[in-house]
């Protein structure tokens, strides 16, 4: 049976770091069931030359198309065929590198320039992007539309700006407001991009409710010329007014990272939520109106606010089917142990 090797990129969270490879074979066993044609099997951790890998056998060589899915694995530096006998060499075998095809359409500074306190690690925030993606009935490589309704800073939206999607984001915080709408337009700027950006207030009644960044942009004149645009719109907002700035079924996907704790409690008329659970009980069934049919909902938490029961419970009462994923869970700090949980809004 043909086997494979996945180098895994080096993370600079060394916490994170310690998970990866765990992490990567539950990636890749979601890949395995819902997007790669090849059938895989016997996934497990190698080392080679003292660096550690994931390996696994398929039925068939792998197809041009499950190699440029296999691309966007969210911890995953290359991707190898692993040629050598049983036996002997099996230690070190040959690794004959295969050509990759990722995704992303812009420039990885995009992600990786942000820093501040607080930053969810980026190769976590595209793990819980693609097997959201996976969940849903278009899966990663076609044009989604993505909300992110905790958005902080915006690194989800970023990572879908970097797969050619369109993104949006809420968020309660004036300051990551500020401070997002500060670096994207900058980063546009620097990079030449064709675009256009504005921050504009958002009225209902003639009150003020929040204030809304809308971006359009192309990677190149010629691609904004022939239409080819990409969309941004960030709103800065109570989470439980979403439907306030957005239209029921908006969205292919809903993704965010859920809050730790009361520093990222809901704020404003709605009051200051001392639980993450409370919160997403209250906001999970407002998220699941703007998610169209067939779209998919990927939240990651803190399981030390919560059990999976219990947040499994909130999302089926909110008429949305939670998937049977592996485990993502892995050890944060020692106040969060963070988890995956996705699902999906029949079609």
């Amino acid at each position: 049976m043909p086997r494979y090797a996945l180098l895994i990129l080096p993370a600079f969270n060394r916490v994170y770091a310690d998970s990866s490879v765990r992490l990567t074979r539950s990636e890749l066993a979601v890949f395995g069931a819902r997007g790669l044609r090849a059938e895989i099997s016997g996934s497990e951790e190698r080392v080679f030359g003292g660096v550690p890998y994931v390996t696994f056998e398929t039925a068939a060589p792998l197809a041009e198309q499950d190699v440029a899915l296999l691309s966007n694995l969210s911890s995953v530096y290359a991707l190898f065929g692993v040629e050598g006998v049983e036996g002997e060499d099996e230690q070190q075998p040959l690794l004959r590198p295969l050509p990759v095809r990722p995704l992303d359409r812009l420039s990885s500074d995009l992600i990786t320039i942000q820093k501040y306190a607080g930053k969810t690690n980026e190769h976590f925030t595209k793990l819980l992007l693609n097997v959201t993606a996976l969940a849903s009935g278009k899966g990663l490589g076609e044009r989604l539309s993505v909300f992110d309704p905790l958005c902080g800073r915006g690194t989800t939206l970023n990572q879908a700006l970097m797969y050619g999607y369109d993104a949006y984001g809420l968020d309660v915080d004036a300051k990551d407001f500020e401070a997002y709408t500060g670096f994207i337009k900058t980063w546009l700027r620097n990079k030449r991009l064709k675009h256009t950006a504005e921050t504009v207030p958002v009225r209902r009644e003639r009150a003020l409710v929040g204030r809304r960044l809308n971006v359009t942009f192309g990677p190149s004149k010629e691609a904004v010329k022939h239409g080819d645009v990409q969309h941004l719109a960030m709103v800065n907002g109570d989470t439980l007014r979403s439907r306030e700035f957005f239209k029921p079924r908006s969205f292919d996907l809903v993704v965010t990272d859920a809050p730790y704790g009361v520093q990222h409690g809901s704020k404003g008329g709605s009051g200051l939520s001392r639980s993450p659970l409370e919160l997403l009980r209250r906001a999970v069934p407002i998220w699941a109106e703007l998610l169209r049919p067939g779209g998919a909902m990927g939240i990651a938490w803190n399981t030390y606010g919560g059990k999976r029961e219990e947040l499994a419970a909130i999302l089926t009462g909110a008429g949305l089917e939670v998937m049977d994923y592996p485990d993502f869970e892995h050890w944060v700090d020692q106040a969060i142990v963070r988890d995956i949980i996705v699902a999906t809004k029949p079609a």
